[in-house]
C-alpha cells in the first residue's frame, strides 16, 4: 500500500515533477505517473507522527474519482484535513497532483497556510485499512464503569465520506455479483472496522435510483417517497401521511445495492444512536472544476451522458446514441435533475458540518442532492453545442436497461436542515465540461 502525504502548510513552491515518492513504491499502473502540467505546487512528503501531528482529519474513500475528488478539493478549501483512499481501479495518479495545485493556489490567495492531504493507494476492503486506521490513532487514559484508569484508543479521524461503490447502471446488470460484493458486502465490513476505532460519522454517497419507480410518478422526489423505517410527516397539503418503508421497482443491481446500503445503515443507526449518518442521494451530476484541470476522467468506459457528448465532441465518437425518444416527457427524451458536481461537493460539506454539529438530530438521515429543476437530453445536448460552438451529431436508439423517464429532485430538506442549495445552471456545467474537455484534448482530438 503506498502511500503519500502533501501539505502545503509551510513548504516553498516546487514542480510537481519533483514530488518524493515514499520507499514502499509508487503506484505502477498506467497513467497515473506524476504530473508534470503545473508550474508550481506547495506539495512536500513527510512522515506522519502521532506523537506531534495533532490535527483531525476526514477520511474519503474513492477520493480521487469524479465526484471524490471535487469533493476533496472542497474539504480542503473549507480548512479539513483530508485522507484519500482510492485504488485507482477508475481514476487516475494525478488527479491527486491537481487537487493539490487548486488547493495551494486557493490558499496563497487567502495568505493561509494549507490544510494537510495525505493518500493512500489501498482497496478500501483491503485487510491493510485496519493498519491504516490504526496509524491514524492515538492513546489516552479514561476511567471505565469500575472507575479503574485504562488505555482508550482515539481516532484522528472525525468523519468518513464513502465514495468507493461501483457506480454503473449498465454494468451492473452485467456483472451483479461484483456490484454486490463491492457495494454491500464491501460497505458492511467497512462499517465493522470503523465501529471498532469509534469513528461514527459517516456520509454515504447515495443515488436516485432507490426511488425506482417512483421517478415515473411525474412529480419531484422528496426523501418521504422512500423511507427505511415507518415514517410520520406533513404532506404538501398539510395533512398527516403515514410512509411504509421499503421502495418498488428497483431496476438495476445497482440501484438494489444503493438501497440495500442505506437500509443497513438505517438499521445500524437505529440499534446504535451514537453513529451520525448521513445518506446523500445524488440526482444527476455534471460538470467540472472551473478552472478546467479537473473534470470527470474515468479510467474505465464512460456511461454517463456529459463524458460520452465529449468523446463525440472530441472526435472519439463518431455520434451519440440517445436512449429513448418516447418517454412521457416534454421532447420525449429522458429528463434528469443535472447538479454541477461543485455544488454537490459543497453538500457533502454541509452534511459533515451539520452532523458534527448537532444540527441534524437524527442518527440516520436522507437528503436529495439536486437543482430540483429538470432538463431533457436534447436540452443537455444543446447546451453543449452552445458551450462548445460544435455540432454534436445524434443517434436515437431505444431505451436503454434499467433506466427511467423522469427523475427530479425536491431539495427543500437539504436548503432548510444543511442550509445548503445549488448554485450554478446547466449553462455553466456546460462551460466548464468544454473548457475540461479542451484542456485535455486537441480539436482534433487528439490527446495533449
Amino acid at each position: 500500500m503506498a502511500t503519500y502525504t502533501l501539505s502545503g502548510a509551510s513548504s516553498p513552491a516546487r514542480s510537481l515533477s519533483s514530488l518524493s515518492i515514499s520507499s514502499d513504491g509508487d503506484v505502477g499502473t498506467p497513467d497515473t505517473q506524476r504530473s508534470v502540467i503545473f508550474d508550481e505546487d506547495d506539495a512536500i512528503t513527510d512522515p506522519l507522527d502521532v506523537e506531534t501531528d495533532n490535527r483531525n482529519y476526514i477520511l474519503v474513500v474513492g477520493g480521487l474519482g469524479y465526484i471524490g475528488s471535487h469533493t476533496t478539493l472542497e474539504l480542503l478549501k473549507a480548512n479539513y484535513n483530508v485522507i484519500v483512499v482510492d485504488d485507482l481501479s477508475n481514476s487516475y495518479r494525478d488527479v491527486l497532483d491537481r487537487v493539490s495545485h487548486l488547493a495551494s493556489v486557493h490558499f496563497k490567495a487567502c495568505g493561509l497556510p494549507m490544510p494537510a492531504l495525505r493518500f493512500h493507494n489501498s482497496d478500501y476492503r483491503a485487510p491493510t485499512m485496519r493498519a491504516l486506521l490504526s496509524s491514524y490513532g492515538s492513546y489516552m487514559v479514561a476511567d471505565n464503569s469500575s472507575g479503574e484508569q485504562t488505555l482508550k484508543q482515539v481516532s484522528r479521524i472525525t468523519g468518513v465520506i464513502h465514495f468507493a461503490a461501483f457506480k454503473s447502471v449498465e454494468e451492473s446488470i452485467q456483472k451483479p455479483l461484483a456490484y454486490y460484493m463491492n457495494n454491500v458486502c464491501g460497505m458492511v465490513d467497512f462499517l465493522a472496522l470503523l465501529q471498532e476505532f469509534g469513528i461514527q460519522n459517516f456520509v454515504f454517497s447515495s443515488s436516485a435510483t432507490v426511488y425506482g419507480e417512483a421517478a415515473n410518478r411525474g412529480v419531484p422526489l422528496k426523501e418521504e417517497h422512500m423511507v427505511l423505517h415507518t415514517e410520520t410527516y406533513l404532506n404538501d397539503s398539510g395533512f398527516e401521511q403515514t410512509q411504509s418503508p421499503g421502495s418498488m421497482g428497483l431496476t438495476s443491481p445497482y440501484g438494489r445495492s444503493k438501497y440495500m446500503c442505506e437500509a443497513i445503515l438505517a438499521d445500524i443507526a437505529k440499534a446504535d444512536p451514537s453513529w451520525k449518518i448521513t445518506a446523500l442521494r445524488y440526482f444527476n451530476p455534471v460538470g467540472c472544476h472551473s478552472s478546467g484541470l479537473l473534470g470527470e476522467d474515468p479510467r474505465q468506459k464512460p456511461t454517463n451522458l456529459i463524458p460520452v457528448v465529449a468523446t463525440v465532441l472530441t472526435g472519439q465518437r463518431p455520434v451519440l446514441s440517445v436512449f429513448g425518444t418516447d418517454w412521457e416527457t416534454s421532447d420525449g427524451t429522458a429528463v434528469r435533475d443535472f447538479i454541477h458536481v461543485q455544488d454537490l461537493a459543497r453538500g457533502h460539506i454541509a452534511a459533515l458540518a451539520a452532523s458534527a454539529n448537532g444540527v441534524v438530530k437524527e442518527p440516520y438521515r436522507a437528503y436529495n442532492l439536486g437543482t430540483g429543476h429538470g432538463h431533457s437530453v436534447r436540452e443537455v445536448v444543446a447546451s453543449l453545442e452552445n458551450a462548445s460552438s460544435r455540432h454534436i451529431p445524434v443517434q436515437e436508439v431505444g431505451r436503454r436497461a434499467g433506466d427511467v423517464g423522469s427523475c427530479v429532485a425536491r431539495v427543500d430538506r437539504a436548503e432548510r436542515e444543511l442550509s445548503w442549495k445549488a448554485e450554478k445552471t446547466l449553462a455553466d456545467c456546460a462551460v466548464d465540461v468544454w473548457n475540461f474537455t479542451k484542456g485535455r484534448f486537441g480539436f482534433s482530438g487528439e490527446l495533449l
